[in-house]
């Protein structure tokens, strides 16, 4: 867990202070930016992230115009799963075919790109995908979304995005969500006995990857 703690303190350092696309995978670097950071800077990057649950929980009101980077992290069947992504909020924004348009490449998050990791082998839409990090990006429809494992996860945004390193895409009907998630959030939910979903959720849509271990 202290791996995964100091991996979204590297991360989270890199959105609020705006750095260039250094590997951030690279264990001296990841060293070094810990060594960097305050405990007071720590301590606000930890508050950010108990801010976005309670606006999703309806707790307080969303008045923060930044995003958050957050983690979901499950260990299901033997197989550690991390997301790591950055949570922007509704805050009164027309979001599908608005701030997110449809048909076209988004990093399912903010600035940086959305990343997961398996710790093992895992098979996706019937294609094998080795154990690593990668980019999740998705593309959003209307009636439809296409969620893509790419093989880069270390770039800002989709401005680098490349098709010919996809690993594999799955094509999903969007749910309808009752309830709108005010703050973007992902889940690792499961789904059977060797089965679980890599759910993403934001004000009224939600959309899963279904990951077999």
């Amino acid at each position: 867990m202290k791996k995964l703690f100091v991996g979204v303190l590297a991360l989270a350092f890199a959105g609020l202070f705006a750095c260039s696309s250094q590997e951030t995978n690279n264990e001296l670097e990841v060293e070094i930016v810990e060594a960097e950071l305050s405990n007071l800077e720590k301590e606000h990057l930890l508050e950010r992230v108990a801010y976005a649950d309670s606006v999703n929980a309806g707790l307080i009101e969303d008045t923060f115009k930044g995003s958050a980077r957050r983690e979901a992290s499950a260990s299901m069947g033997g197989t550690d799963i991390t997301v790591n992504y950055g949570s922007p909020g509704v805050r009164g924004r027309v979001i599908w075919n608005g701030l997110v348009s449809y048909d076209q490449v988004w990093v399912s998050g903010s600035h940086w790109a959305t990343a997961v990791t398996f710790s093992k082998d895992v098979t996706i839409n019937g294609v094998t995908v080795p154990a690593g990090m990668y980019g999740f990006f998705t593309i959003p429809g209307r009636e439809e979304w296409t969620l893509i494992l790419n093989k880069v996860y270390d770039q800002h945004l989709a401005d680098e995005y490349d098709e010919a390193e996809d690993v594999v895409r799955v094509k999903v009907t969007p749910e309808t969500l009752d309830n709108p998630v005010q703050r973007l959030t992902y889940e690792i939910l499961m789904a059977g006995d060797s089965e679980v979903e890599i759910a993403l959720s934001w004000d009224t849509i939600r959309v899963r990857m279904p990951v077999s271990l």
